[in-house]
């Protein structure tokens, strides 16, 4: 049941719009941005708490997932997306911060430095979608996204389908790393299944490619430290599409990669996350606990 994953941080009001926020921890600045579909939960699984000793930590659901509201009904742009959440963060008196991104949250995080570079001492990419793709996303995305799907087969999906496929779904995004014992209960899944998450989610990540375009042709701007480690095995978002292209286009930026890992590196080496996080921060001379 939804009722069982309940806010666990204040919940602002940014010009109407819910932004909830986790925060934990003291000292230099952390914000962690999720993936698709996914929630502050995917954060304070494990990796939110390797970080409070050093760092204060502040987790966001992005607009329309989690416990924060959509924008608007057709798919919150990367940019969109970091515009609310750096009132969010001025609404909470954040500084100078080290924006960490899994996956979709990784180009919100490049997009948020693009735009307000003050706010971004640095920046680390897990697994982050960071350069435009060759090809589609697959029917699935088209049909979701489309107004049909959207009022008749999301709906259905929502209410139908069985939560064993969550669950299988969970385990290849993971893939071909084992999902870590108790993660799919605390992740939340009644929540992703949600209808208008479902809408909000497929909308953004189909409307993602132009958006990211955009974006790449602006690469030369950033000029703060960025970390990024992502998985050879990565089949969701390829290596070879984003972070290696992404270091050769963008000099602060360094890559660490796991050969063998899958999509979900923070959970799979939350040691080799942390450390990025650690270098980032140092790079920018951020004080950190040793």
């Amino acid at each position: 049941m939804v009722e069982d994953y309940p806010p666990t941080g204040p919940l602002l009001d940014i010009d109407g719009i819910q932004v909830h926020a986790h925060q934990e921890g003291n000292g230099p600045d952390v914000i962690l941005l999720h993936g698709a579909g996914g929630n502050t939960r995917d954060f304070t699984f494990d990796l939110l708490g390797r970080l409070t000793s050093a760092f204060r930590v502040t987790a966001f659901d992005r607009p329309g997932l989690g416990h924060t509201d959509p924008l608007h009904p057709n798919g919150e742009s990367p940019a969109e997306q970091a515009n609310v959440l750096e009132a969010a963060a001025r609404e909470l008196g954040l500084g100078p911060a080290v924006l960490v991104g899994h996956s979709f949250g990784g180009c919100v995080a490049l997009a948020w430095g693009l735009d307000f570079p003050d706010r971004a001492a640095a920046i680390v990419s897990l697994a982050g979608a960071a350069l435009p793709w060759e090809g589609g996303l697959g029917p699935w995305y088209e049909l979701a996204a489309s107004d049909f799907g959207g009022a008749f087969i999301v709906p259905m999906i929502s209410a139908f389908a069985p939560r064993f496929l969550a669950h299988q779904t969970i385990e290849r995004i993971f893939d071909p790393d084992p999902v870590p014992e108790g993660y799919t209960d605390h992740v939340g899944i009644e929540l992703s299944l949600r209808p208008d998450t479902i809408r909000s989610n497929t909308r953004q990540v189909n409307g993602l490619k132009p958006h990211i375009r955009e974006m790449a042709a602006r690469y030369g701007e950033l000029h703060m430290p960025i970390e990024i480690v992502h998985g050879t095995a990565d089949e969701i978002v390829p290596i070879d599409v984003h972070a290696r292209p992404f270091v050769d286009l963008v000099p602060t930026a360094h890559l660490t990669e796991l050969e063998g890992l899958g999509h979900m590196p923070h959970h799979v080496r939350p040691d080799i996350a942390v450390s990025a996080i650690h270098r980032a921060a140092e790079r920018a001379g951020m004080r950190t606990a040793a």
